[in-house]
């Protein structure tokens, strides 16, 4: 019986996938654990063997609770809207639909190569209308919700229009625009229906509003900010600018709030919940007024330092700021404009990354102080956002590095309000101990004094009022893209958003001759010709149809990728489901997600959009959950070994890595499969690899071509992808999975070697031939030694330990050492190789399966119980002594732990080795130490 694991492996896959051995029921009466991964957006490339890293620590902890007596739900499905399959289809014209049903199965086969407990009864697509009928829904409900400050939750729209017939606005507590416009029920029912719906989308949660888009011309749509590295597209790198556009948005402000205090009950990792706390980022402060002198404006500031409010030298307005092109002077308007058209190339995250840049323009206009009435000048800045607070800021340079800065790079005089304090050189910072000074009413007071009796002053004279503001704004939910969720939407002869019912729904993509955007301007759904919703027949017709009565059209947008994957989680529970995005009853006893598991680069955007969308359908009585992941672990990345040749500059010659010198050279990354574990390059596979090498010349070493190597991201430009199919074809899945857990830590990154894995490999042969050799199997019911129970015992309770703490790499040394420790006593014990056998399951499940086969079990592994832990077995009922003398030890004797000294004593000194030590002389002093050691003083 060799251990053939190409045979092993597939013979398992093929038993679960037939008997359906990781389908989850909600019929059941052990109690529930759901583990889930962040899905995968399934790309042309494939799964590099980076990508199953999380994949199995998931798999190792799913497979784990079952063994346990957990009921567990570890789905799996794919996150297929996206840009990359749109940019192809730009490219070839071929539908995005074609491209990512031949991704996914691609995925699809290599996740199961790898052995995953995932039931694939329940996966879901977020491109299948199927899918996307429930997040249309789900829109339409935040379409048709408002939230109630008083009662601090959503509710249906229709109680709100319920208090305008009944009251108007005035007493109304919501989360809605600024600009409301008071009314009375009288005014209220007197409005047309346009009027009516026009002020209800400044309540909706999903609202239609101009806003400051990121717009990329090459691709054609708004990105969001997590979208955008370092200024470009984070897909293809392409230029990004600033423009206001009508866009659909959700009022996930609305949520701040409890989003911040639900981090404290969620067990995540410190720094997980630090970035979520910075990104919604509450601030206290106050609200000012500075009216802007000679012009019918005022603008309005949001500053955490009021105390500081008399050592305002300056405004500094956002470049995107309404009133920046209103107040603005003749003379300074191509210098403020040539300003605002370089700003629109920086992407907010940029810009506030940017923390030494030092730029901005003089408006020309000023401000009134609200208390000096001194003229402020007014400028425009980059380092202003128009999406934080009111997208101004008044500049108090003394208390503030940036202000001083700016000041100082500008001539702006600086007003010191602190007493007794230098600020030649900086500004001061320290609220803890400052007085403040030259600030008339204020002076001598702290900060915390100061700010109090500053916003009661404000609020007097109605020129401000505190505030609690948050940096989290928004989100604009319109892209201008064709694979995405189309809205659910039309537009009436008046121009208003029509919903359209949720018994119509899909409303599903149309077909369209190309994937970009028209000519003039409009989404790639503006080429549909069979795109316009007809409220008689409530069917999608032809537009040619559109008469405004009763055919009107459709919205051109498409939703962003984050809709899909916002809720995903709730789907797995019951995905086959035609009535309902999951029924009440799988709602209920999955509730959500135990344990999650993904990469930190989520940490922001998708985690608030989840727990929005989570807290939404909860306030609408849809979920009894308001938190959709309550554990959450980020696991590492694993890094390529890039390999490297050098070429002269200018020529066709490579140098090997030892004789380069100081010759110019050109770095390039060479496929890691044309490179050895000595780092040689295959020179002729090297020519026959890229037509510009084909003529490529080599200066050897020791004729040998040495390449370079360095760590970085594993990725496709890099050539530095191992594929996972072809470490499972060499050395089998379980030794892929072993592998991976056995690099280091989880959440640690680490770089990927293949020449480690063999001993990986070796140790699953050792491990077979506990079970069976070439004679067959070896397995017998001898009652096991004492060693071994030990060996088995301490086994159990180092690998529970790191299950449970996540520390799967120790567990696979642990392994190693057990079965170095059963090959030394010869153990071929069925007591201790069944439990054995169960432990390692969860590590390497095809193996396992095959050994608990082999003894005769009919069922899957998956099924028995864990190992229970039994200290007994680890206590020591005997004690190797080493028996000194005068401090040098001669000999050991095995003696029992529960003799006294005087009992060992005895022993000891009748020993013949003992006696012949002493040789017939009685020892001056004999040291006793039970336990431990004996000393013989002679």
């Amino acid at each position: 019986m060799n251990y053939d694991f190409n045979a092993i492996e597939k013979k398992w896959q093929d038993h679960w996938a037939t008997n359906q051995t990781f389908q989850a029921s909600i019929e059941s009466d052990k109690p529930k654990y759901y583990v889930l991964d962040m899905f995968p957006y399934p790309s042309g490339a494939g799964l590099h063997v980076g990508h199953p890293l999380g994949y199995i620590a998931s798999d190792i902890f799913a497979r784990y609770k079952k063994h346990k007596g957990f009921n567990v739900l570890h789905p799996q499905g794919y996150d297929s809207f996206g840009l990359p399959a749109e940019q192809y289809a730009i490219q070839t014209g071929q539908h995005p639909a074609i491209t990512t049903e031949t991704n996914i199965n691609r995925y699809r086969k290599q996740l199961d190569n790898v052995g995953f407990s995932f039931d694939w009864s329940k996966e879901v697509r977020t491109s299948n209308p199927e899918y996307y009928k429930w997040t249309q829904w789900i829109f339409g409900e935040l379409f048709n919700s408002w939230y109630n400050k008083s009662a601090n939750k959503a509710e249906s729209i229709d109680t709100l229009i319920a208090l305008f017939e009944a009251s108007g606005n005035t007493e109304v507590k919501a989360v809605c625009d600024e600009d409301i416009v008071p009314f009375d029920a009288a005014t209220w029912n007197g409005f047309s229906s346009k009027e009516k719906q026009a002020i209800l989308l400044q309540y909706r949660l999903a609202f239609l509003a101009e806003t400051e888009v990121n717009w990329c011309p090459a691709l054609g749509t708004v990105l969001a900010n997590d979208e955008i590295v370092n200024g470009v597209s984070e897909r293809g790198g392409h230029p990004v600018v600033r423009k206001k556009m009508t866009q659909w948005s959700m009022r996930i402000s609305a949520y701040a709030e409890r989003m911040l205090h639900g981090l404290d009950g969620l067990d995540w990792t410190e720094s997980i919940k630090e970035t979520q706390r910075n990104w919604i980022g509450k601030s206290k402060g106050a609200s000012v007024y500075f009216p802007v002198v000679d012009h019918k404006a005022t603008i309005e500031v949001f500053t955490t330092r009021p105390d500081t409010i008399f050592g305002v030298s300056f405004m500094t307005l956002a470049p995107e700021h309404p009133l920046v092109a209103q107040i603005t002077t003749a003379a300074r308007k191509d210098k403020v404009a040539a300003y605002i058209d370089a700003t629109s190339k920086r992407s907010e995250r940029e810009r506030m990354a940017d923390v030494k840049t030092i730029s901005g323009v003089f408006t020309g206009a000023y401000a009134e102080h609200p208390f000096t009435k001194k003229p402020v000048p007014i400028w425009i800045g980059d380092y202003v956002l128009a999406s934080y607070g009111t997208g101004a800021v008044m500049a108090v340079p003394c208390g503030d590095q940036r202000d001083f800065d700016f000041a100082k790079h500008f001539n702006i005089p600086i007003i010191n309000i602190f007493k007794d304090v230098d600020i030649s050189e900086e500004a001061y910072t320290d609220k803890t101990k400052a007085i403040i000074a030259n600030s008339d009413f204020l002076d001598g007071l702290n900060p915390k004094k100061a700010t109090n009796i500053v916003i009661k002053t404000l609020m007097a004279q109605g020129s401000g009022f505190g505030k609690t503001n948050y940096r989290l704004r928004d989100a604009v939910f319109s892209r201008q893209r064709y694979w995405g969720e189309p809205f659910p939407i039309y537009y009436d002869a008046d121009g208003m958003p029509q919903l359209i019912d949720t018994a119509h729904l899909p409303i599903t993509l149309p077909d369209v001759e190309k994937y970009l955007p028209t000519e003039d301007g409009a989404p790639p759904l503006g080429r549909a010709t069979v795109w316009a919703w007809d409220t008689t027949t409530n069917s999608v017709v032809e537009n040619s149809k559109i008469n405004n009565e009763t055919i009107f059209p459709l919205e051109l947008n498409t939703m962003p990728g984050w809709a899909g994957s916002s809720w995903y989680l709730f789907r797995y529970m019951d995905a086959q489901n035609d009535d309902a995005f999951a029924s009440k009853e799988a709602l209920e006893y999955w509730k959500n997600v135990d344990l999650y598991l993904g990469g930190s680069e989520h940490a922001t955007g998708h985690l608030l959009y989840s727990r929005f969308w989570t807290k939404f359908l909860f306030d609408r009585d849809y979920l009894s959950v308001e938190e959709p992941f309550q554990k959450m672990i980020n696991q590492g990345m694993i890094l390529g070994e890039s390999a490297f040749a050098y070429r002269l500059a200018g020529t066709n010659t490579f140098v090997s890595k030892g004789i380069i010198g100081d010759r110019e050279i050109q770095k390039i990354h060479v496929d890691v499969s044309l490179v050895n574990t000595s780092n040689e390059l295959d020179t002729e596979g090297f020519k026959n690899w890229r037509p510009e090498f084909a003529d490529a010349e080599f200066e050897l070493e020791e004729g040998k071509y040495i390449t370079g190597r360095e760590v970085e991201k594993m990725s496709k430009s890099k050539f530095n992808v191992v594929n996972p199919d072809d470490i499972c074809e060499e050395y089998g899945a379980d030794t892929l999975r072993l592998y991976e857990m056995f690099l280091g830590p989880l959440e640690q990154a680490k770089p990927w070697s293949t020449a480690g894995i063999t001993g990986v490999h070796n140790f699953l042969k050792k491990f077979w031939k506990l079970y069976a050799n070439d004679s067959g199997l070896l397995v017998n019911d001898d009652i096991p030694t004492a060693d071994a129970l030990k060996t088995l015992h301490k086994t159990i309770k180092k690998v529970t330990e790191d299950i449970d703490n996540f520390s799967f790499n120790t567990s696979v040394s642990t392994f190693m050492i057990c079965v170095n420790e059963l090959i030394a006593q010869k153990c071929h014990s069925k007591a201790i190789l069944e439990p054995l056998a169960v432990l390692i399951a969860p590590y390497a499940p095809h193996i396992a399966e095959e050994v608990w086969n082999l003894m005769r079990n009919s069922d899957s592994i998956t099924y028995a119980e864990y190992p229970v832990f039994q200290e007994k077995y680890l206590v020591e009922s005997s004690k190797n002594y080493p028996v000194s003398f005068n401090g040098k030890m001669r000999f050991t004797l095995e003696l029992p732990l529960d003799l006294s000294k005087e009992e060992i004593e005895k022993t000891v000194m009748a020993h013949e080795k003992t006696q012949k030590q002493l040789q017939g002389r009685e020892p001056k002093k004999v040291i006793i130490v039970p336990g431990k050691i004996i000393n013989i003083v002679g």
